[in-house]
């Protein structure tokens, strides 16, 4: 194995663990939320069996506190399917701003728990061919150093939009991007991610933002 597969397959791994570990934490809340309403529940009805009248209104409240959280639970394990299938076929079309929209509702819960929020803007429809899980990967990777140099709205926005020279993704709001010592990033983690992706990564301390510039098409190798 070449040195460059190892990085990438060990990146791979280590991106799905922490992907996969946060949606079990998610669907583990949503179980401590149904778990707590089932209790009151039950309460409620042992209260009845003693003569304490019901309230059809306390019910109702919990019967659709519990459908909200069985609702979130569906789209978390439909998340974690599309995810786990990214792998299926390495290299396809993608539509760039559904991908993002994907990616930023994976990384959500490790966002919030640094106080920031990632915000996709909505951009033109863009189809692009390469590999959607190294994408995400790199995605991550970007942001996950971003979310070190955000400013006081604590927001890093991302915007995909068609440039000179291909596609770029745009992370914005970046307010300490100067004072951040880059000099270690991209790492060479990033810097096989970028390569295997056909891309490139820059700096604008100038419009605070990360760019990452994508071709249109990769082919497999």
């Amino acid at each position: 194995m070449s040195c460059k597969q190892s990085v990438v397959g060990q990146s791979g791994l280590q991106f799905f663990g922490k992907m996969t570990a946060s949606i079990s934490h998610e669907l583990r809340n949503v179980f401590a939320v149904l778990n707590e309403n089932a209790g009151l529940m039950e309460d409620l009805l042992l209260m009845s069996e003693k003569g304490t009248p019901m309230d059809p209104e306390r019910l109702k409240s919990l019967a659709r506190s519990m459908g909200k959280q069985i609702q979130r639970g569906d789209g978390i394990v439909d998340n974690m399917n599309r995810f786990a299938h990214e792998v299926d076929q390495p290299i396809r079309p993608v539509d760039l701003k559904e991908t993002i929209g994907f990616w930023v509702a994976l990384s959500a819960r490790l966002a919030d728990m640094r106080g920031v929020k990632i915000d996709p803007v909505g951009g033109e429809k863009i189809i692009i061919t390469t590999n959607p899980f190294f994408l995400e990967n790199l995605l991550w990777c970007v942001v996950d150093f971003a979310m070190g140099t955000v400013g006081k709205e604590k927001t890093v926005t991302v915007t995909s939009e068609r440039g000179e020279t291909g596609i770029r993704i745009r992370f914005s709001g970046l307010e300490n991007l100067e004072q951040t010592g880059t000099d270690e990033f991209p790492s060479e983690k990033e810097q096989v991610l970028l390569e295997s992706l056909k891309a490139d990564l820059s700096f604008n301390s100038d419009s605070e933002e990360i760019v990452i510039t994508l071709p249109e098409k990769i082919h497999a190798v």
